[in-house]
């Protein structure tokens, strides 16, 4: 029996179209996650990087959203840059109080307290990734990313949405999406994920 909730989700695509990377994968994980989170009850918004982006607007997002679900590929070991564009345009904007106020320090303690300014501190975060490299590429010592995990990988955006004060939820990630795809289970275990965590 599928129990019924309510919350507000932002859901941003962050993916850069390519012409060897048109964006379709993740399209269609942002796509499963809104029909699967509006048959829970939840309500929904996308964000994609091919839109224009008002700030203000963009920041009102991320006011009313109870959980942001990131879905973006991993690029050179990172977000996209169109993504970077719009943290840096929309969360550098968010500073003021919106997203946090300041980093957290105060001219009496200067040296403590950096990045507990954040004032989404009811928010959660969730991040779905896709990635050329192989499961097997991470977690082990021997292999590319030396024992490193997924998360260790995205250290960076735990960070900024910790500066915000948002509290985080499983990532969940898909391999080999361009070699040795295999899309039937990864929507399978993404369909588990998101009955697991909402």
């Amino acid at each position: 029996m599928t129990t019924t909730k309510t919350g507000n989700v932002l859901i941003i695509n962050a993916h850069q179209y390519y012409p060897f990377s048109e964006g379709k994968l993740n399209a269609s994980f942002v796509d499963k996650a809104v029909t699967l989170l509006k048959a829970k009850g939840y309500n929904t918004r996308v964000v994609t990087m091919a839109e224009a982006h008002d700030v203000e607007e963009q920041l009102a997002h991320h006011q009313w959203a109870d959980i942001v679900l990131l879905q973006a590929p991993i690029n050179w070991m990172g977000v996209p840059w169109s993504f970077k564009k719009y943290m840096d345009e929309v969360y550098t904007a968010g500073m003021g109080g919106a997203l946090c106020a300041g980093d957290g320090r105060v001219a009496e303690s200067p040296k403590k307290n950096y990045g507990t300014g954040g004032t989404l501190t009811n928010v959660k975060y969730m991040m779905s990734l896709t990635f050329n490299a192989p499961e097997e590429s991470f977690n082990d010592s021997e292999e590319f990313f030396e024992g490193k995990s997924v998360d260790d990988l995205l250290f960076p955006m735990h960070m900024n949405f910790k500066f915000f004060g948002m509290k985080p939820m499983e990532t969940f990630a898909s391999f080999d999406v361009m070699k040795n795809a295999d899309v039937e289970n990864d929507f399978k275990r993404f369909e588990a994920h998101i009955h697991k965590h909402f």
